[in-house]
């Protein structure tokens, strides 16, 4: 093995490893108010707008409306709404990580061990089942991911929408 070889693994490990230790960050991150994560209610994402002291901007659209929210550190999350008031999808980009314990909700757990179970690229997480799709990924100041709740997509609703 080469020298320069044996820095590629090792720097490949360590961006594995960062990558895991971003994903479990949220859960340090206690949220006290109501959020309107993956699968909660619309009526608390004014609580969001107010725990993440971000901007917001609500488009509608025939079957749903997004709520994007603008971090102070640049980065946004979409709350992709439902005409029954449910959050169905949420996606977010940007230079940091948003609290994915917020924004992901009582699915956060499935994201921490698709996270410790990663298959994909090194700094790419997939997961899909029936239910859930999370698709998550990126580097230092340049974070992506989306968490889908399937059965909760409004008719005619395209994922290519949900980004």
């Amino acid at each position: 093995m080469t020298a320069a070889s044996s820095a590629k693994l090792r720097l490949s490990r360590v961006r594995a490893a960062a990558f895991a230790a971003l994903a479990g960050c949220g859960s340090l991150v206690a949220c006290g108010t109501a959020q309107a994560a993956l699968g909660g209610a619309y009526a608390s994402i004014g609580a969001d707008q107010a725990q993440l002291r971000a901007s917001i901007k609500m488009t509608a659209h025939s079957a749903y409306e997004v709520h994007e929210l603008t971090l102070p550190s640049g980065t946004t999350v979409r709350e992709y709404v439902a005409g029954s008031g449910i959050v169905f999808a949420v996606a977010w980009t940007g230079p940091s990580l948003p609290d994915l314990q917020q924004t992901l909700g009582m699915y956060f757990a499935d994201y921490t061990s698709a996270a410790q179970s990663r298959r994909g690229g090194r700094n790419h997480l997939s997961l899909k089942r029936s239910d859930l799709r999370i698709e998550a990924g990126g580097h230092m100041r340049a974070f992506f991911g989306r968490a889908v709740l399937v059965q909760a997509v409004p008719a005619g609703v395209s994922s290519n929408e949900l980004r």
